[in-house]
């Protein structure tokens, strides 16, 4: 008698290596059906923003073609299709791999009781984290809040990550005649923004399991000797640029560390090996307080930041950091990074970020939304932690009285200035040593350059030292309500 057939339900896990739902339904023999649902009904105003809908269309294109064109795709209320999936395959079974995003939880929660009810067996796995959130806890039993005791003391105290699982080696596809979506059906391409936006993001990455492996293979040849120290200077090569590829789950963290550990071991690069492991680590930590402090996307981790004066900014003024131009050409070039790629070097995201939050007194929620919207790398955990540790009120926060200068930042970490040549071409023939500052520049060179501020080149509306300034004497006032 034929098997009953399992439902994958692939959704941050596009992938067929180390997939540890499609590895355990395989294993079984029955026939698969692999799912892919878009759930904007649930996902409210976490709804994946317009780049992240650019890569997820190229990765489920690419997934579908892996599976032999066998992937189901849906849209709407989870659930309500899961349940006709069921009735209409007679399935037996829905596996899939867990995700950690508090409304995610909350579905997968509801889902699971309903379905176990009615007899359908789920199983659910872990392919997206190195170590779930809920085994990682201080010697008291409470989550950490702080980076280093975290992933020294509670993570690698942990037994090692799992070891990747192979890929499958034959998928037997389940032989059904289910009405089925188009991926154009689902709408995630937009229909116009700029002229050819997406196309331009797309040149710049290979969206596929493929291409995710190729970039490590890639990091591990060109980038990670030196990583520690050029991991911090835009213009190298020395990132690893994986977090898109982490994120919508076309490779896992666990093929990145062993990879890294093994080429490392091999090269004799244990320092920067080590680093870059670390910030592996900052990502479960990321997840580690969302899942802990599931309102950190949106409420401060430390309240005394509920009565924050944040500046009440002009609509010009915010679109000048948007569009960017502020004037200060390192964190213009941030921003036309992310609006041309899909993507911020990691450096320049936190002179961008302190320059909205501190310099502009800007509320953290400003960037957030904004980051949310244009990276490709948009991940709930990892954005919402790392703006509330920009503005200093998440869990390791920077100081408040750290308030990155854009200037002596661009001159340490883009020296030459070539990161900022790429992405503000105006400012190209500029000599290095007055790139950094187009405002205090010679006439004469500015003109021998052609550039002519205030028109080819925007005018800094603020001093790095009164924006300063008017920032400690913001965070004073935290200070001393605390006191008081």
């Amino acid at each position: 008698m034929p098997k009953q057939p399992i439902i994958i339900w692939f959704r941050q896990d596009l992938r067929i290596s180390d997939n540890p739902a499609l590895q355990a339904a395989c294993e079984t023999g029955a026939p698969i059906i692999p799912l892919y649902i878009l759930d904007d009904n649930n996902a409210k105003e976490w709804k994946m923003g317009a780049a992240s809908r650019v890569w997820l269309h190229h990765a489920l294109a690419s997934l579908n073609q892996d599976l032999s064109e066998n992937l189901i795709f849906k849209k709407g209320e989870a659930k309500k299709i899961i349940e006709e999936l069921v009735q209409e395959t007679n399935a037996h079974a829905v596996f899939w791999n867990r995700c950690y995003e508090p409304w995610r939880i909350s579905r997968d929660k509801i889902i699971k009781t309903t379905l176990e009810k009615e007899n359908i067996e789920i199983q659910s796995f872990n392919g997206s984290l190195l170590w779930e959130p809920w085994h990682i806890k201080t010697g008291g039993g409470t989550p950490y809040k702080v980076f280093t005791p975290y992933y020294r003391k509670g993570c690698l105290q942990q037994p090692p990550p799992r070891t990747p699982l192979p890929k499958a080696k034959s998928i037997n596809f389940a032989k059904t005649q289910i009405k089925n979506l188009t991926l154009s059906d689902l709408n995630l391409m937009p229909p116009t923004r700029e002229g050819d936006w997406d196309e331009r993001l797309c040149k710049y990455w290979d969206i596929s399991e493929k291409g995710a492996h190729q970039r490590l293979n890639d990091f591990l040849e060109d980038g990670l000797k030196q990583y520690k120290k050029g991991r911090d200077h835009p213009a190298d090569q020395n990132t690893s640029r994986l977090s898109p590829y982490l994120h919508f789950g076309q490779i896992s963290p666990n093929t990145a560390w062993y990879a890294a550990q093994e080429r490392g071991v091999a090269e004799g690069w244990e320092t920067d090996m080590d680093h870059f492991l670390s910030e592996l680590g900052w990502r479960e930590f990321s997840y580690n307080l969302l899942f802990h402090f599931p309102d950190i996307t949106w409420k401060n981790l430390q309240d005394k930041f509920d009565n924050f004066p944040w500046t009440k900014n002009k609509t010009t003024e915010i679109k000048s950091w948007q569009q960017g131009k502020t004037g200060f050409p390192i964190v213009d070039a941030g921003v036309r990074e992310l609006w041309e790629t899909g993507y911020m070097h990691n450096r320049v995201r936190m002179i961008v970020g302190s320059f909205l939050v501190k310099n502009m007194l800007t509320h953290w929620h400003v960037g957030e939304e904004w980051f949310w919207d244009c990276l490709v790398d948009a991940d709930l955990a990892s954005n919402a932690a790392s703006w509330q540790w920009i503005a200093g009120s998440g869990a390791d926060a920077s100081p408040y009285f750290r308030v990155f200068n854009p200037i002596l930042q661009s001159q340490k970490f883009d020296k030459d200035g070539d990161y900022i040549r790429r992405f503000v071409p105006e400012l190209k023939d500029l000599p290095k040593e007055h790139i950094h500052t187009p405002w205090e520049t010679p006439e004469l060179i500015l003109k021998s350059a052609g550039i002519e501020l205030g028109k080819t080149y925007p005018i800094p509306t603020m001093m790095h030292k009164d924006a300063r300034d008017r920032a400690l004497a913001a965070y004073q006032t935290i200070r001393q309500a605390k006191a008081e």
